[in-house]
This record gives structure tokens, sequence and C-alpha cells, in this order.
């Protein structure tokens, strides 16, 4: 995307992608980002069946060890940076540094198993961190009302919640503009 031409010191903004283990991270920023991601994913041997349950996500062969990252360039001088962490708990511990500078997240929730949703909304609740929480709705998957899901991840009313298809890049724009226009709103709120 290309914009007027803002003069001035190059900015960048970050936002997190977060969730659980088969979530659709990595399928989110690899969706909208204008590079190929960058992933770190590794195979899923016997060793990591004690740590990852693939039981609902059977056709998952990899998993993301570190991080993803892509890039969108909103003008020649305003840089959107997307980091996906890791889902599992054992990879938690790369999250301060990832986490550092960025303006808000977004939580990815699948329905299948909304429990893997509380570690990131702890998370993010905790370091006072602007999120949305983004439905992947899955192929076959349960449909709920976004506030019967809200009531369950026990999500404040003022957090935005998105049904999503996250493979889509249309619907991944649109979750970025929300958990920007919620970070923006809570800092203009916070400066009154």
């Amino acid at each position: 995307m290309t914009g007027p031409d803002r003069r001035g010191r190059p900015t960048a903004v970050k936002i997190i992608i977060a969730g659980g283990f088969g979530a659709g991270k990595t399928t989110l920023v690899g969706a909208i980002s204008e590079i190929p991601p960058v992933t770190t994913e590794a195979v899923m041997t016997a060793a990591s069946i004690e740590h990852d349950d693939a039981s609902l996500v059977p056709d998952k062969g990899s998993t993301t060890v570190a991080m993803d990252f892509g890039r969108i360039t909103l003008y020649s001088d305003l840089v959107l940076y997307l980091f996906g962490t890791p889902g599992q708990k054992r990879f938690w511990f790369m999250w301060d540094e990832l986490c550092r500078g960025a303006i808000g997240a977004v939580v990815i929730a699948d329905t299948r198993r909304l429990a893997d949703c509380f570690g990131a909304i702890d998370y993010f609740e905790n370091r006072r961190l602007p999120y949305v929480v983004a439905v992947n709705n899955f192929d076959g998957a349960a449909r709920y009302h976004l506030e019967d899901i809200r009531d369950a991840l026990a999500v404040h009313r003022s957090v935005p919640m998105l049904d999503a298809d996250v493979r889509s890049r249309a619907s991944a724009k649109e979750i970025l503009v929300a958990v920007t226009e919620h970070a923006l709103a809570q800092r203009a709120g916070a400066r009154r």
C-alpha cells in the first residue's frame, strides 16, 4: 500500500499474534504479509506428543518453535511488523521479548479448544497490552455467538471480538484494523 509522503523518521509499529497450538497464527501472518513470512516451523516428532495435543488438528505436521514474522508497508515511512508467538507453554519464556514495543495483540481463538486462549488473554491483560479476540472459524467446527464465546473466555465487554477466517487476506486486514483502532482508543482514553 502506498499513500502520501509524510516525510520524517520512519516509524515501525508492532502487533503480536497469539493463541493456542494450531489456532492459525502462522496462517494469519502468511495471509497478510507483503513479504514471504519468516517462520520457525519444526517438524513435530514423537517427543512433542507429550507436550502438544494434536488430537483436534491431526493434519498438523509442524509447529512454531520461536516466532513468525511478517511485514506490511502502510506508507513510505510507516511499516507494520507482525510477530506470531509460539502457542505452547514451553515457549512462553520468549513472549516478553516478542511483545516489547507492541501497540497491541490478537488472540486467535479456536472454538474446539477455547481453553488454549486463557494464557494469552491473561498475559496481555496483566501487561495492559490492548488486544482483540479473533475467533477462527475452522471448517467443520461448531459455531457460537461471539457473546457466548466472550462469556466462556471471561473477556471484558470493551475487548473487540471478531469472527474470522485467518486464511483470508480481507479477514486478516479486518483483524489488524480492529486491534489498531482498539489500541488507539485505549491510548486516547489514558490521556484524558
